[in-house]
């Protein structure tokens, strides 16, 4: 079958992004998990020979000015993301990953959308469930609100977009190559709800979307109460493989606790395999060489994964 052929982009090149990708090409190991298609300033560092450049309007851009935020380098993440989308999409590459960028920047530079999955889905011209799954190495979380104020969620809260982020996560942990992955589900108000005294959201809504998704085969377990939800997750070996939070923080930060340096964002629910490091662009010690790798190196290695169960399907 062969190995997966993987896009990858130096993301903000403002950041830490063009310096993780030159630690991740120097490992040459790791890359040889795939056959890698570069998209990038290709003046700004050289590269392995087994490595190839993707010929694209910004391949010769300028530099940019390191750590700060502009429509020039905002325009350089759009259009870099949309030739990756483009060569995933078109089936030139199995999967794109990509280092990582700055909203600020992006939306100075024409983004319009709340964020980049939004971006992506729309620039993919896709109308299906799609959402964030952040991964920290076998623990893996979908959310049913992503980035919404937090006075919004109740509100935004449904059986059916609870059973939608349940089965986006179960067929996300199928690709990563699980036959029977293991959900746990967040309640949304302390103690769970303490029996409708803090709130029925549980009952009323999070439980029926539950049984929801497992009607249509994506089983889950809960919901639980949302502070030992993660304590049940890692507990091996009767532990989850994935947990569905109700809202960003309610997963963020248990997942950034347990391993900021090493969680990975896949962007779920899409037509193609898109992940990223979980962490921003890092302008304060941009350009410094002293950026931790860990999780470019969890993202590539992942997009090699889904990348490869791709090519499985297709045989």
């Amino acid at each position: 079958m062969g190995i997966p052929r993987i896009a990858v982009f130096t993301g903000d090149p403002a950041g830490i992004g063009p310096e993780l990708v030159v630690k991740l090409l120097a490992d040459t190991e790791r890359c040889g998990r795939a056959n890698i298609v570069l998209i990038g300033q290709k003046k700004t560092f050289s590269t392995p020979t087994s490595v190839k450049w993707h010929e694209w309007p910004g391949l010769h851009a300028d530099e940019f000015e390191t750590a700060k935020a502009q429509a020039s380098n905002g325009q350089f993440m759009l259009e870099g993301l949309a030739q990756g989308a483009q060569l995933a999409s078109s089936g030139e590459v199995d999967a794109f990953c990509f280092a990582p960028l700055n909203k600020g920047a992006l939306r100075l530079g024409g983004m319009h959308q709340e964020d980049e999955l939004r971006w992506f889905a729309e620039n993919l011209h896709h109308s299906g469930v799609c959402g964030e799954l952040n991964v920290l190495d076998d623990l893996w979380t979908a959310r049913v609100t992503s980035h919404v104020p937090l006075r919004q969620v109740s509100a935004l809260l449904s059986p059916e977009k609870v059973a939608q982020a349940i089965a986006m996560l179960h067929h996300a942990l199928r690709a990563s190559g699980l036959v029977a992955p293991r959900i746990a589900v967040c309640g949304l108000n302390p103690h769970n709800g303490d029996n409708g005294n803090y709130g029925d959201e549980e009952a009323r809504v999070i439980g029926p979307g539950v049984q929801l998704a497992a009607q249509s085969g994506c089983v889950a377990d809960g919901p639980f109460p949302a502070d030992t939800t993660f304590v049940r997750a890692i507990r091996k070996p009767d532990g989850y493989d994935g947990v569905v939070t109700m809202y960003h923080d309610q997963g963020q930060i248990a997942m950034k606790l347990m391993g900021f340096e090493r969680g990975v964002t896949v962007h779920g629910g899409l037509p193609i395999h898109i992940t990223t490091p979980a962490h921003g662009t890092a302008y304060d010690i941009a350009g410094k060489g002293v950026a931790h790798p860990g999780a470019m190196f969890n993202a590539f290695d992942l997009a090699c994964r889904l990348g490869q169960h791709r090519m499985s399907t297709q045989l």
